[in-house]
């Protein structure tokens, strides 16, 4: 008989593997930072900085004691941490780097061909020269590179890159450089043999340990999914190969007992939908944790948000980043964070650090239908954005007028 999970019982499923049934009153520990992001798998980077960058609202969203400072150390002092690329840029752990070897020769004719639409093949003559020089005398940032003349008098459009921070961004995504650090935000390129240890430089494992790799653990952070969700997870293999794997197990029988099927409810119930799952599930739904009850704002691009799909399906919930919509034609705002309380999705909120007023301002809260706006709610509310206030290093929290919900 095909197991059946029920719509509260899957969300519960995702928060507790994703991280946010861990009692987010607790520092991390050592190790424990680096275990948080191993269990994530990839934390993702984002240069805006509206309250926190995404990376380090993802992470405080999960221990309230956390500090930028802290992934700094396990990226440029420990260097348990890479940066590279999964469905966006991320930080990695350094163990995985092997896997990410078959990427980047997977991915290498992509991104030539992409970078070459954006730039034309100009990019492409600098980079044995750049190679040389970085070898000889260190690590460089874009900024170091003499920007070429360029012959047209319109001005480059935002995602055009002036040629040599088009060769430094083409070797990196391609291996042959990494990130060494980051200075402010910008990126320090270096060559991999002065930033990664030679154990994890000659580290390999063949095409088959990695594609099964890349599936299991996608669904081991899934818990369960389509072919297409566990491909995405990392955006190392093709929707194909995993529909092939999944089948290979399901279909022969599976010597390690590591997969099955179960039916997954929707959030409106009317919705169930099967789907291939870890095979211990039934065990780890049996030994879920209650999540954490109160409201914690999520970055845009944490895991638990990401799959916009997936959120609309099992919680209800419908979410768009709108940077790139015209003011005009936005349904919320520029930079609106989803508001978590317990295993629910209860509403959105428009804030913004004002470092130079030393202030968080809330703009706008909306709340989802039938969520009430009570005392209890918004204690827990004024709590939240205490602690967004000392994550962004401003000591005063603002109501604009008319942010309350109606």
């Amino acid at each position: 008989m095909v197991l059946t999970v029920t719509n509260r019982q899957a969300r519960q499923v995702i928060l507790h593997l994703q991280g946010l049934t861990r009692p987010p009153n607790q520092k991390f520990e050592p190790g424990e930072l680096l275990a948080m992001i191993e269990q994530l798998g990839f934390v993702q980077v984002d240069s805006i900085q509206w309250v926190e960058r995404a990376q380090h609202m993802i992470l405080a969203a999960r221990s309230q004691a956390y500090r930028p400072r802290d992934l700094k150390r396990l990226l440029e002092k420990d260097r348990t941490l890479f940066e590279h690329w999964t469905h966006d840029a991320s930080v990695i752990p350094t163990r995985f780097y092997a896997y990410w070897k078959h990427r980047f020769t997977r991915h290498e004719a992509k991104i030539h061909a992409k970078f070459s639409n954006w730039q034309g093949e100009g990019f492409l003559s600098h980079c044995p020269q750049l190679m040389d020089h970085i070898r000889d005398h260190g690590a460089v940032r874009s900024r170091d590179l003499d920007k070429p003349q360029k012959a047209q008098s319109a001005p480059l459009e935002m995602w055009q890159w002036h040629d040599g921070k088009a060769a430094l961004e083409f070797l990196w995504r391609t291996g042959k450089l990494v990130i060494s650090g980051r200075d402010g935000f910008q990126k320090i390129y270096d060559v991999p043999e002065r930033v990664l240890t030679g154990a994890t430089l000659d580290e390999s494992v063949s095409h088959a340990s990695f594609v099964d790799w890349a599936c299991r653990s996608a669904l081991d952070r899934l818990g369960f999914g389509t072919p297409g969700d566990i491909a995405r997870y990392w955006d190392l293999i093709s929707i194909k190969e995993a529909t092939a794997w999944a089948d290979s197990h399901l279909n022969q029988g599976d010597a390690n007992n590591t997969l099955r099927t179960i039916n997954v409810v929707g959030h409106d119930k009317t919705v169930i939908k099967t789907l291939i799952a870890r095979a211990d599930i039934e065990s780890v739904i049996a030994s879920l944790p209650p999540v954490p009850s109160r409201i914690r704002a999520l970055s845009p691009f944490d895991p638990v948000v990401r799959d916009r799909k997936r959120l609309e399906w099992l919680f209800g919930y419908e979410y768009r980043i709108e940077i790139y919509v015209p003011e005009a034609k936005r349904r919320w705002g520029y930079y609106v964070f989803p508001l978590l309380e317990g295993e629910r999705l209860i509403g959105r909120i428009d804030m913004r650090a004002r470092r130079t007023h030393d202030q968080l301002e809330v703009k706008r809260v909306w709340l989802e239908k039938g969520v009430r706006f009570a005392p209890g709610r918004r204690a827990r509310l004024d709590g939240e954005l205490l602690r967004q206030a000392r994550l962004a290093n401003v000591k005063n929290i603002v109501w604009l007028d008319g942010a309350e919900p109606d």
